[in-house]
């Protein structure tokens, strides 16, 4: 067991150089740590290169990747945490986001929904340990990956020993580590890993020292005087060894990596290359990091998917059950104990949050859908896997074998991979990773298993005359022998193993195949009686052999002398449908094991009661067939009490949980009664524009690219970041121009359109990877010696990643990049620009910096509840889709409706363009109760279905909904359709779910 200590060394005389620069806000120098003068920190989580230890004792690190910020509804985190729970897990990673909470320099906001202390509270209500991944920079798809946008402004290098960009990170990372410090294990909280930055694994030969000591001691140090004392993990792109420990380069404490083999290609989703199945990486552990636990801190749980991809459901069939059969048994196969899933639940990128290269939606395909539900058959599949490392408590300690093609099957098509616990001797438990030689194979490939066992020696098996065993196209498994089920030895099983349990009266152990395969297991004891189903078996010498057929009819043993062992063989659709559910949030002494539908999420035994809380979608009964208390008297699902009968073998069975389909009057959005406000008047000639920011900086603060006009034009160097941002510049004419050239620059399918006073010049409208327009517009006939204002109208899709250290990425200015306007010189247009009210400054401080952007509805305050009390020149209207907008522009339709959906269900909602070419191009936004929940882009898409949480929505009172609609072709622009629809009904156990408490309507101070 190795106690945790900061490996430093010989860089540690390099950090002296910057260690005035380094200490973090609010510590003097006397508190500043210097970690290689300090000994051991805690010792509640400790490892040594098997895995880790909590409190004593070894656990595999089973984590789902999960963004608090990507559900801005804090009563929903404990939802997904129960849910990732009910998997197996015991672990949740999470990024935070550095830009929703210092969205203007030296001052940090933490509050409300960007407050942490919430998901700490669930996250141990739960039973979930977490790791910490603040940062600085995250990657992670958001807008600047994670960076504030006025990190444009910084002139040193981003993620590197910059003196500035230092400095820029010091009020964060001193605060969030507080925030995490406080919420450690050793403090009561559920923190027990903690990663600096991320990814720091690529750079350009314009970073003379990659990777650089200095830098990531600095990020290190930042940390442990926060207070963070307990493990640094970190989390390098790919398997380089970078920070490992013993390396000299600021070495963290366990070293880890990423792995996305795939990659992201959903287009060709029934597609899997060649040689992308890692072999190495075992190989590679051992030379790195050997003295650590086998880690593997983003592993592929999905995709990201791009603006104009192929969406979603494609990534769901690329990334699918299959997908997690071949690639995780392979990671299993190298011995991981560390293995974070990425995404397990992705969110949504609300309010602007997102980077150019995605859209709303961050589902990822991931096990767990967006709007939360767990409908998805590789979350079954998980369930099954993760279920099986909770009572392997030997594969922790196991030694890997050398894989082989011949050693251990009669098929050279298949590769297996063993593991021997504790020693290679023959009563040692064994796993036998097995997979096709050929990984992406379709084939369906017979075999034996050859194996030695304490009890038959050297055999091969199936050993019941006739039989042989199957590996299907895209498939692995794992069997074992000399198995432990508490004290009784599962010789060998070519079924895999789900879970077991024993009780004080009983063995039960769950086992299943695919469909229609056949599989054997040998117990040693003696002792068959059939409760289900049929088997075919001998007992031979002691031993118990039993062969079955894995159909949906399930088959039920018990073995031994006493029949205490009551052994379940399933087909793994069956499994799905079976739950071991743990009675205390980190105890899995006396789980509950139970057949049950849709989701478990609690089972608690007092004296005679035995209580459950789930989710239904349909009416079944539930079987209980362990962890049931003796002479069970009250059995309640959901706070309902159920009556229960018990069969000779004491398995409970409940009468049908009853699901009752509520009747739901879900508004339509055409019947509504809609109000609608201009949301370009800019364009008109009263328009005053006398509070926009003037355009006078004749240098750029961004070190990125030097300015091509007389006056910086990008947006960040005024303080606006996010959304739309607007443009008005004013000319005399000479009555010569004929053309206007604009380059704009947004990010990936940005779009922008452009007025001269009141004429539509035209627009570009934009397409997926499109991040910057080149536009030549045609003039009216000027008259020389008149003003005119030119109004241009940008879409910026959020701030680039800073992925690779060097090229500084993330300070692609968004706005004008250059202009001509014929026959005249530049300086001839002055300029004027504005983007969200008070820009850095914002507004709404309960929805934070970037949810608002600079339409003149968002700057009014109009997207807010209670508006449409506003003086604010209101028409009534038929509505988006009815009326839509007669010309180029932006409008802005709202209406309030009521929802009473009724308590105790889970409803996700979600609302759902018409997509149609015939509409043209244009963009849409949808504000729920003043969350940005939505963007539309119809000529690129492909999102097209929008959900929206509850908590955003009022399920039980009124709701204001605020769509835009900017045209952007010649005429008028209707949306083709919208719809606002039900895509579940679930009765649920899980509690009430509150209504985000957020800003609602007043008139703004200086708002124009």
């Amino acid at each position: 067991m190795r106690f945790f200590v900061n490996l430093v060394g010989a860089v540690a005389l390099s950090c002296l150089a910057i260690e005035s620069a380094a200490r973090a806000v609010g510590y003097s120098p006397s508190e500043w740590i210097r970690p290689y003068r300090r000994g051991p920190l805690q010792d509640i989580v400790t490892w040594d290169e098997n895995s880790l230890f909590v409190h004593g004792e070894r656990i595999f690190f089973y984590s789902g990747e999960f963004h608090p910020y990507r559900l801005p509804v804090p009563d929903l985190w404990l939802d997904v945490f129960q849910k990732i729970k009910a998997m197996g897990y015991n672990g949740v990673s999470f990024y935070i986001d550095w830009a929703l909470l210092e969205g203007k320099p030296g001052t940090y906001r933490a509050e409300g929904v960007f407050a942490l202390e919430p998901f700490f509270k669930a996250a141990t209500k739960a039973g979930i340990y977490l790791l910490a991944r603040p940062g600085p920079y995250i990657n992670a798809e958001v807008s600047g990956g994670g960076f504030p946008g006025w990190l444009q402004r910084i002139n040193g290098t981003l993620r590197t020993r910059a003196a500035d960009y230092l400095k820029a990170t010091d009020l964060y990372a001193a605060s969030i580590g507080k925030t995490i410090a406080a919420a450690q294990i050793t403090n009561g909280g559920p923190v027990i890993l903690v990663q600096p930055e991320n990814e720091y694994s690529g750079a350009t030969s314009a970073v003379p020292e990659f990777p650089d000591p200095a830098y990531m001691q600095y990020v290190e140090d930042q940390l442990r005087n926060a207070g963070i004392i307990v493990p640094l993990i970190s989390n390098d792109a790919s398997p380089h060894g970078y920070n490992a420990p013993g390396t000299g380069n600021a070495p963290v404490d366990i070293y880890g990596h990423d792995g996305y083999p795939l990659g992201f290609d959903c287009a060709n989703e029934n597609t899997w290359p060649d040689n992308k199945l890692p072999t190495n990486w075992r190989d590679l552990h051992l030379k790195q990091s050997p003295n650590t636990a086998y880690s593997i801190i983003e592993f592929q749980g999905g995709s990201f998917d791009p603006w104009g991809g192929p969406g979603w459901d494609k990534c769901a069939t690329l990334l699918n059950q299959e997908f997690e059969r071949v690639f995780y048994k392979n990671n299993y196969a190298f011995g991981v104990t560390v293995f974070n899933i990425y995404m397990t639940y992705g969110g949504t990128n609300w309010g602007n949050l997102g980077h150019p290269g995605g859209y709303t939606s961050y589902d990822y395909a991931a096990v767990i859908r967006e709007d939360r539900r767990v409908d998805r058959e590789k979350y079954s599949e998980q369930k099954l896997q993760a279920n099986f490392f909770k009572v392997s408590p030997a594969y922790l300690t196991a030694y890997r074998g050398t894989a082989s093609t011949d050693a251990w099957t009669t098929s050279p098509a298949l590769t297996v991979t063993p593991a021997y616990a504790k020693n290679s001797s023959s009563s040692a438990t064994k796993f036998y990773f097995l997979r096709h030689t050929k990984y992406n194979s379709r084939d369906s490939t017979s075999y034996k298993l050859k194996i030695s066992t304490s009890g038959f020696g050297a055999i091969e098996v199936p050993q019941i005359n006739g039989t042989s065993l199957t590996l299907n196209g895209r498939d692995s498994k794992i069997h074992v022998s000399d198995y432990d089920i508490g004290g009784a030895t599962l010789v060998y099983s070519t079924a895999e193993v789900y879970t077991w349990h024993k009780y004080e009266d009983r063995t039960v152990l769950i086992v299943y195949g695919g469909p229609g395969e056949t599989h054997e297991l040998a117990l040693a004891v003696t002792g068959l009686t059939v409760v289900e189903g049929n088997v075919k078996s001998i007992t031979t010498r002691g031993y118990t052999v039993i062969n079955y057929q894995a159909t949906s009819d399930r088959k039920v043993v018990k073995v031994g002398v006493d029949q205490s062992i009551y052994i379940y063989l399933l087909d793994r659709n069956s499994a799905y449908d079976y739950w071991s559910v743990d009675q205390g949030p980190h105890d899995s002494s006396n789980p509950v094991i139970l057949k049950a539908g849709y989701l478990m999420r609690s089972a608690k035994v007092d004296g005679t009661t035995l209580a459950l809380t789930g989710d239904m979608n349909s009416t079944i009964p539930i079987e209980i067939i362990g962890g049931a208390p003796s002479g069970l008297s009250s059995l309640t699902f959901n706070g309902e009490e159920y009556t229960f009968s018990k069969d000779k073998q004491d398995v409970i069975t409940t009468a049908d949980i009853d699901f009752p389909t509520p009747k739901l009057a879900i508004p339509k959005i055409n019947e509504l009664k809609w109000k609608y406000v201009d949301s370009l008047p800019e364009i008109s000639s009263s328009y005053d524009d006398s509070k926009w920011t003037v355009a006078d900086l004749k240098i750029t603060y961004n070190s990125l690219r030097k300015l091509t006009t007389p006056v910086s034009l990008y947006s960040s160097d005024y303080g606006y970041h996010t959304g739309t941002l607007l443009y008005r510049g004013a000319f005399t004419a000479l009555g010569s121009e004929k053309t206007i050239y604009l380059r704009t620059q947004g990010g990936s399918a940005f779009g922008m359109s452009a007025w001269l006073n009141s004429t539509f010049l035209g627009s570009w409208r934009g397409y997926d990877a499109g991040i910057d327009g080149n536009s030549t517009f045609t003039l009216p006939n000027l008259s020389s010696g008149s003003k005119y204002v030119l109004t241009v109208v940008i879409d910026s899709m959020g701030l680039d990643e800073d992925w690779t250290i060097g090229t500084d990425q993330m300070k692609n200015p968004r706005g004008i990049l250059d202009y001509k306007l014929d026959g005249q010189n530049q300086s001839a247009i002055s300029w004027k620009l504005t983007g969200n009210l008070g820009g850095e400054d914002y507004k709404d401080i309960s929805r934070g910096p970037l949810n608002e952007g600079g339409m003149f509805i968002e700057r009014q305050g109009l997207h807010l509840p209670g508006a449409l009390s506003a003086a604010a020149g209101w028409k009534d209207s038929a509505g988006p889709v009815t009326d839509g907008i007669s010309a180029p522009g932006i409008g802005f339709f709202a209406a309030e409706f009521d929802l009473g959906l009724p308590s105790g269900y889970d409803i996700p909602m979600s609302f759902t363009f018409t997509n149609s070419t015939s509409a043209g191009a244009y963009r849409a936004q949808i504000f729920v109760n003043g969350w940005q929940f939505g963007k539309y882009v119809s000529n690129v898409g492909p999102q097209t279905v929008f959900p929206v949480p509850e908590g955003i929505f009022n399920y039980h009172g009124k709701n204001y909904l605020g769509v835009t609609v900017w045209g952007l072709e010649t005429g008028a622009t209707k949306v083709p359709g919208l719809e606002l629809g039900v895509d579940s009904v679930i009765w649920s156990g899980f509690g009430d779910v509150g209504v985000v408490k957020g800003e609602t309507y007043a008139e703004r101070k200086g708002m124009y």
